[in-house]
């Protein structure tokens, strides 16, 4: 008989990060002298820029090392404001800038801020891990609309608007897209933009954290539609762009009175983030991309090798992403296949954990991303460990039969 949790509901129904749970177990075989591949983790390779450590470095000297203001720095904010004018040709003022301790935060405290009990966000499947368990810590519902690889993962108008109702309150989207690496184009915002202009108590939450790594021009922001851009939240970071993923440095800009309920919000959770994490910051986004364009071009390499891989495995259908440092290829064709200990594998998990087990490789299972049929790998790796993982992940799907 089991006992009764005295943990809360809330807690209770809330999953584990897939992401998180996939790296964890590829540590623990790690830890008993296996050699694992890790593909799971999104994060870059790279080693933080040294123009941006010495800020660190300096900022202790100068003893930065206080409380911060809860919204951030005034210094940081404006540099953040600049780069959306200059970058983004996005007008704002400080005032509708909050700082939070990661982009990840920074989701967590807009839908915190704006859904109430019951209320519904949109969210295109598939979609980052801890989306919709955001939703439900705030009592909101998830609502997906579905893609497929034949799309790009992209959702029509014609989606969007048949998955509008009168609960709706946020539509909530990456581009450049985790897990699938799709990016709208400035056109196919302006068709989504239309169906929201006929809705206009729907907000938009616009992760744009992997903007910087996108292989087809230019990064196209939905704020850019002032119709709607009041009722933008963009959320960036610092994380991909400049190999900062330890630092947590991440931001809002939205309208107002949303910059402020966050604020308000983070005053009684978190306050300000790190100081230190804060003046590096500022220094990352004053002293240029150099550092940025170097990293996405190794990346752009990287995704041509893994792309011909991958298309060198038979049962693995896969597109060529166009930003970010993810594959999400289709492995449905091994479903109902045995291991060679007789296992089946029905579902992605299943596939995930086979890889890991018998191939020492780790990736995520695309059920975790609201898509089964699929499993997410990252490219975010060294060429060598890139061949030699898609080089064990052909031979383990062979061994299944």
């Amino acid at each position: 008989m089991s006992t009764p949790s005295y943990l809360s509901d809330r807690i209770n129904s809330l999953s584990e990060s897939a992401t998180l749970k996939m790296t964890k177990l590829g540590r623990e075989l790690a830890a008993k002298g296996i050699n694992v591949i890790s593909l799971s983790v999104g994060e870059p390779d790279f080693n933080t820029p040294d123009h941006v450590k010495e800020a660190a470095k300096k900022a202790l000297d100068d003893n930065f090392t206080r409380y911060s203001p809860v919204p951030g720095y005034p210094e940081l904010r404006q540099a953040i404001v600049n780069k959306l004018k200059n970058e983004n040709g996005l007008d704002y003022d400080i005032s509708q800038i909050v700082v939070s301790t990661g982009a990840k935060q920074s989701l967590s405290n807009v839908i915190l801020t704006l859904i109430n009990p019951g209320e519904e966000v949109i969210i295109p499947t598939p979609y980052w891990v801890s989306y919709s368990e955001m939703v439900t810590l705030a009592e909101g519902k998830s609502v997906f609309i579905d893609t497929t690889i034949e799309s790009d993962f992209k959702i029509t108008p014609e989606q969007l608007e048949a998955a509008i109702t009168p609960k709706s309150k946020i539509f909530m989207f990456s581009s450049p897209c985790n897990p699938t690496g799709s990016v709208y184009s400035k056109d196919e915002l302006a068709a989504l933009v239309k169906v929201f202009e006929k809705h206009p108590n729907i907000f938009i939450i616009s992760d744009e954290i992997y903007e910087h790594i996108n292989f087809v021009g230019k990064h196209e922001s939905i704020a850019q539609f002032e119709s709607i851009k009041d009722r933008v939240i963009i959320v960036n970071g610092f994380s991909k762009a400049f190999a900062m993923t330890g630092w947590r440095l991440g931001y809002i800009a939205a309208n107002r009175e949303i910059a402020a309920a966050n604020d308000k919000m983070q005053g009684q959770t978190t306050s300000g983030t790190c100081s230190i994490a804060q003046r590096a910051g500022i220094t990352a986004y004053e002293q240029g991309l150099d550092s940025v364009y170097a990293m996405k071009e190794a990346f752009e390499r990287r995704r041509q090798l893994v792309y011909d891989l991958l298309n060198d495995i038979p049962g693995v259908k896969t597109n060529l992403p166009e930003g970010a440092f993810y594959f999400f290829p289709e492995i449905s064709s091994f479903f109902g296949k045995k291991d060679p200990e007789g296992n089946v594998i029905k579902d992605s998990s299943d596939l995930a954990l086979y890889l890991l087990n018998h191939g020492h490789i780790a990736t995520v299972g695309g059920d975790s991303f609201g898509n089964n049929n699929y499993i997410r790998l990252s490219y975010a790796a060294s060429d060598e460990n890139l061949k030699e993982a898609l080089r064990r992940m052909k031979e383990a799907l062979a061994n299944l039969v």
